[in-house]
């Protein structure tokens, strides 16, 4: 089971890749029904977890497949929301991407991200880490 369960995933990652490099696709939505119309109906959930395995990001309004390691961080702008909140503000297409680098990083005291297309909500686990947040997520996305 396991090799038919790695050749379809295969097959629907190659479907995924082929799709967003023929058609100009701006949401999951779009490419869920794309996929849909090539025999494989997904969830949401499932989608963005092939969509990150395959380092497919938004950029420029459509999703393309990005190489992780050659990939520029674009510039950004800190801002402190208290009691709880740091907001990012970033270039079009890239918050998502920049909110799953932070929450990789375990920074102490970030609780959780919540990303747009442009602007990154920072939830902080208190008042009194604020300042230690912000400090590290610009340290990290510098």
């Amino acid at each position: 089971m396991k090799l038919h369960t790695f050749q379809m995933s295969r097959t629907l990652d190659e479907t995924i890749l082929h799709l967003i490099d023929k058609h100009a696709l701006s949401d999951q939505d779009a490419l869920r029904a794309q996929l849909a119309k090539q025999g494989h109906d997904l969830t949401q959930p499932t989608l963005s977890r092939h969509l990150k395995k395959l380092n497919i990001q938004k950029v420029e309004g459509r999703y393309r497949r990005v190489e992780v390691a050659h990939a520029a961080l674009p510039s950004f702008s800190i801002t402190e929301a208290p009691p709880n909140l740091v907001v990012i503000r970033t270039e079009p297409g890239f918050a998502n991407a920049l909110a799953i680098k932070l929450d990789h990083l375990e920074i102490p005291g970030l609780a959780g991200t919540i990303a747009g297309d442009d602007t990154i909500f920072i939830a902080v686990q208190g008042q009194r880490y604020l300042a230690s947040v912000k400090a590290a997520v610009a340290e990290a996305l510098s």
